[in-house]
């Protein structure tokens, strides 16, 4: 059984900063693609930053220049550096991880969300 497991949300005023980290554990061979989405009341679930297995980073139009994925492989953590926070960010925060299991084939996995909430 893979799980992963998210911490660092939270309530902060425009302007500040979050970290947000999610953990991986269980039977996994390795971890392919990780990505944060999310999915504010109304909306769907949107993507917000993806990191490849070779450090390779995309985001969201809306979150570039403010926000850095990163992750430890070693650790099988990915982690969301969130800086100058804007009421629009507030959502549910997904951690999501493409793994290949150890008895071999790829699955895709869900943390259960982080609320962050940013207020003006």
């Amino acid at each position: 059984q893979v799980q992963l497991v998210e911490s660092g949300g939270g309530l902060v005023q425009a302007g500040q900063s979050l970290r947000l980290s999610c953990a991986a554990s269980g039977r996994i061979g390795s971890i392919n693609v990780m990505r944060w989405y999310r999915q504010a009341p109304g909306n769907e679930r949107d993507m917000v930053a993806t990191i490849t297995s070779g450090g390779n980073t995309n985001y969201a139009d809306s979150v570039k220049g403010r926000f850095t994925i990163s992750r430890d492989n070693a650790k099988k953590t990915v982690s969301l550096q969130m800086n100058s926070l804007k009421p629009e960010d507030t959502a549910v925060y997904y951690c999501y991880a493409i793994i290949t299991s150890i008895t071999g084939g790829n699955f895709q996995y869900w943390g259960q969300g982080t609320q962050v909430t940013v207020s003006s």
